[in-house]
């Protein structure tokens, strides 16, 4: 049904929107999400799809070999959507779907067996095998966010990372690099450092200079400011995302991060600026929750606005 959905006749946006649509059941508001794009342009992308399917009488039947070859990138990112969809959700009351991280998983995997051979998709599944493996680490008791720093490694699952970076290994043997064999890469960092300071902060930002130069999004830039802020301070990594904000205004990331980077250049009022624009933005409870407690640190940290005013108190996370 992927590869039946991805069909070239359709611009492969199109393809890959009817797809989760059609296949994995996504809804139009998460869809819209995975391309940073309005809930009403995704309508109107599907609904385009549908009539240029019926206008031109594509016939849905299953691919030849070589039309699946041709489709293969298309349901590739299906599935890395797919995954990012329960990897951090768009709405609803969980901040993981641990389902369709698991369905996304099971797909990549038969998308193996068919394309053994194929670098990318050996990236792509040692990419989402590596970073499902921190999933029991991801979300404390209450179900609140927990960073990467903090996460207790002791959670993580072994046997995911060891499949996962020997999928690595053996995709990046072939000197083939695509994006996500390096997106890969990066996680296989984090995974092969027993405690947050050992970091090799350095190789991940060589990994994600790759990145950019192969896959250019405002997106990545910004997931590399992060590693960009470990190396020279806040200030370069705020410089760096300054540019992106035309681009990333509906981005709750975006503004969780600026408002981090404010608060740690003492920049309280902006920070809170940031931090209320993040959770106007936020997808889910947790979300909302993980700035709240920056909020609460400013307020506490800065109990006196600029003009003098007091700052209301914001209530602790639930």
């Amino acid at each position: 049904m992927l590869f039946i959905c991805c069909h070239p006749d359709l611009p492969a946006t199109q393809q890959i929107a009817v797809a989760l649509r059609i296949v994995s059941g996504l809804t139009v508001k998460e869809i819209a999400r995975a391309f940073l794009v309005t809930e009403a342009a995704m309508e109107q992308r599907i609904t385009r799809a549908k009539s240029r399917i019926t206008g031109a009488d594509v016939p849905f039947e299953t691919p030849g070999a070589v039309e699946r070859a041709e489709r293969l990138a298309a349901v590739a990112a299906m599935i890395y959507l797919l995954f990012n969809e329960g990897y951090s959700a768009s709405g609803g009351t969980a901040h993981v779907r641990v389902s369709l991280c698991e369905e996304a998983i099971r797909l990549v995997r038969l998308l193996l067996r068919l394309f053994p051979s194929e670098c990318e998709i050996m990236g792509l599944t040692a990419l989402l095998l590596l970073q499902h493996a921190r999933a029991p680490a991801r979300l404390d008791v209450q179900g609140e966010i927990v960073l990467l720093d903090d996460q207790d490694r002791g959670l993580w699952n072994r046997e995911l990372i060891a499949e996962g970076l020997v999928l690595v290994d053996k995709a990046l043997r072939h000197r083939r690099p695509g994006p996500y064999q390096v997106q890969a890469a990066i996680a296989a960092v984090h995974m092969q450092s027993a405690r947050p300071e050992n970091t090799n902060w350095a190789e991940i930002d060589r990994l994600y200079a790759i990145l950019e130069t192969l896959q250019p999004s405002p997106v990545i830039t910004l997931n590399r400011a992060v590693v960009v802020a470990k190396l020279q301070g806040p200030a370069a990594a705020l410089a760096m995302i300054e540019p992106l904000a035309a681009r990333l205004s509906g981005y709750f990331h975006f503004f969780g991060l600026k408002g981090a980077l404010l608060m740690q250049l003492g920049r309280a009022e902006e920070a809170r600026t940031a931090f209320d624009r993040a959770i106007a933005l936020a997808n889910t409870a947790a979300e909302a929750a993980h700035i709240r407690l920056h909020l609460d640190r400013l307020t506490k940290d800065n109990p006196m606005r600029d003009d003098g005013q007091s700052v209301p108190g914001t209530p602790p996370a639930k």
